[in-house]
């Protein structure tokens, strides 16, 4: 059943002043950012999941990295959720949002931009979307029994507003106010109407006790286990290398239907390695039972042992819709030697990703040609209809090959550089101002062209170590720079950093997250995710015309447009993606699918014969 629409006195809500009478307001058990939703108001369960799943057993998993507090929703530190494969899992440190099915808490997995809700039991909204409202339910408890309440909501977003990370502000910036109609019901009131995906962030919001972080410092690392609202507790922490959380038996949400059949292990046991390889070996040895294969080569050679030979462990590949992260090595324009477009062009020009594919990583993966692959967001062919009208009223500012040639990545036969192409480098380079003196690429004032690429993962060294090649070929003074977790946080956040390569999450629904990464308001804004400095007004246009989208097609338009424009001023060397899962868990393990949208971890179980293994 869709959103049911009635008519109310929106007077009564204090909505409207002259047209009171004649107000459409719309409540429903859930929202969809465009269109209608797949789950009618009284379902059950999601389908993807086992509604009568088993309970108990014990889920043993690995992330890589550290950790070094328990908060994830600061600038400081570094919080289990954050490091690399924790997230995946479904079962985390995360507070819960009032909705669930989009965001990162809870994907409902089979659908691209609608949510149900968790804590909210309905939302109300307008037909302009000027406004919502969320109705609480009664029972929702934090896991102290505290009742969670609308003033916990209003507490939420003020602190995540003021203190949070920066994030927070730039995806709460359109809320005009808040109001706190009773202990049940809060309003939020936008600034501008037409803003539907605003509905959608305000219902991720994470749900934070106003009665624990009154009077403690919310900006500090802690170890302490903070009071949330979830399925699991934590019951041990070991600071940086270990984690354990319990399944709360008198969880207040077990029962509802975006929660049944999840949630089904008694406890989850998490160990952080800072080393891939040593990481591995634990796994093969039955130290953990999941392992998130992110290595191509290990995927190929090291899966033949006792284990998997046994049937013990089972390696698959499981196909996704999920719009791929954007994975490359960044550019940081603020430095004066990367600002010029024609300067970054030619050293993309020398990534040899034909050769890489083939040598390193089995033939396993493709070349990104977008921010956005694996989804319909990503900028294919010629632009046309909804997308050539946007770029055609910046068509003054854009370059007439936007307009003509299809987006493309450089390629080669995966033997080596063509001579071609090298040529065209030096010309693009020689054109910004650098020319080859002796083996330097240097400038007019004689200053020699260096790259440092920053990276955490020593992994990549052997992988990137050719492109460093490449590039010394030409001229450039290239090198790896590896550095621990720490350090690199700092870096980043500083923007202390010549490239770097790192990815960007991608969203079902592409939204705020974008102005994050590509706005030119972030670009000086310390601890930002405009990681390459991105300050471009036609970009800025092109977000605020993806945010103001009405309809998917409208989205689908202004995305592709964004996409083409980032692509052609070459920001960053665009590396490669899967369309697909790679895995290998314990034959203990047991679910029914794996929804399109999400890896579904958290609706797998135990089989009941080996509960106690």
């Amino acid at each position: 059943m869709c959103p049911l629409p009635f008519r109310l006195l929106a007077c009564l809500l204090g909505l409207a002043l002259s047209a009171c009478a004649n107000a459409t307001i719309i409540q429903s058990h859930g929202y969809a950012q465009f269109g209608t939703l797949k789950y009618p108001a009284r379902f059950s369960h999601f389908d993807w999941v086992n509604a009568d799943a088993p309970k108990g057993g014990t889920l043993r998993t690995m992330a890589f990295g550290t950790f070094d507090t328990l908060n994830p929703y600061t600038f400081k530190g570094t919080s289990p959720v954050q490091t690399a494969n924790f997230l995946q899992y479904g079962i985390n440190e995360l507070n819960e949002p009032l909705m669930v099915g989009t965001g990162q808490y809870a994907p409902s997995g089979d659908e691209p931009s609608s949510s149900y809700g968790l804590i909210a039991q309905s939302v109300e909204y307008n037909e302009s979307r000027s406004w919502v409202v969320f109705n609480l339910r009664p029972q929702a408890r934090f896991n102290d029994g505290h009742p969670i309440t609308s003033a916990d909501v209003a507490f939420s977003y003020r602190t995540l507003l003021t203190q949070g990370h920066p994030m927070y502000r730039t995806n709460l910036q359109e809320v005009l106010r808040v109001d706190v109609l009773s202990p049940t019901r809060i309003r939020f009131v936008f600034k501008r109407s037409g803003n539907p995906l605003l509905i959608l962030r305000l219902g991720e919001l994470p749900i934070l006790p106003k009665h624990y972080w009154q009077g403690r410092d919310f900006q500090a690392t802690t170890f302490e286990a903070p009071v949330t609202s979830g399925p699991y507790r934590i019951k041990q922490v070991v600071p940086g290398r270990r984690l354990v959380l319990e399944r709360d038996r008198n969880w207040w949400g077990k029962d509802l239907p975006v929660n049944r059949g999840k949630y089904n292990f008694d406890r989850m046991e998490v160990e952080f390695y800072r080393d891939s390889d040593v990481a591995f070996e634990a796994f093969k040895a039955g130290e953990f039972d999941i392992y998130i294969e992110h290595q191509a080569k290990n995927w190929t050679n090291g899966y033949d042992f006792p284990a998997v030979r046994r049937g013990d462990v089972i390696k698959a590949q499981i196909p996704h819709k999920i719009p791929t992260q954007t994975q490359g090595l960044f550019f940081n324009t603020r430095r004066p030697a990367y600002s010029d477009p024609r300067v970054r062009q030619a050293l993309g020009l020398l990534l040899d990703f034909e050769w890489t594919n083939r040598a390193l990583f089995s033939g396993a993966y493709r070349r990104s040609e977008s921010y956005y692959p694996n989804s319909e967001f990503a900028a294919t062919g010629l632009p046309g209809g909804k997308e050539r009208l946007l770029l055609s009223a910046y068509k003054n500012a854009l370059s007439p090959a936007l307009f003509l040639e299809a987006p493309s990545m450089p390629g080669t036969d995966g033997n080596g550089i063509p001579r071609a192409t090298l040529r065209q480098a030096l010309k693009l380079l020689g054109d910004a101002g650098w020319t080859l003196q002796g083996d330097r690429l240097r400038n007019a004032a004689g200053q020699p062209l260096r790259l440092e690429i920053l990276l955490v993962n020593s992994n990549l060294e052997r992988i990137l170590g050719p492109y460093v090649a490449n590039l010394a070929s030409i001229g450039v003074q290239a090198n790896l720079r590896s550095v621990d977790r720490a350090q690199y946080k700092q870096r980043l956040d500083q923007f202390d950093f010549d490239m770097i390569s790192l990815t960007l999450p991608q969203t079902l629904s592409p939204g705020l997250e974008q102005w994050q990464y590509f706005h030119s308001s972030q670009a000086a804004v310390r601890g930002s995710k405009n990681y390459a400095g991105i300050a471009d007004p036609v970009v800025d246009r092109l977000l605020e015309q993806l945010l103001g989208a009405q309809s998917r097609d409208d989205q689908v338009a202004a995305a592709r447009a964004l996409d083409r424009v980032l692509l052609s001023q070459h920001y960053m060397v665009a590396n490669w993606y899967l369309d697909y899962h790679r895995l290998a868990y314990r034959s203990r393990l047991a679910f029914v699918t794996t929804p399109p949208y999400t890896l579904g971890l958290s609706a797998w179980w135990v089989k009941p014969t080996e509960k106690s293994q």
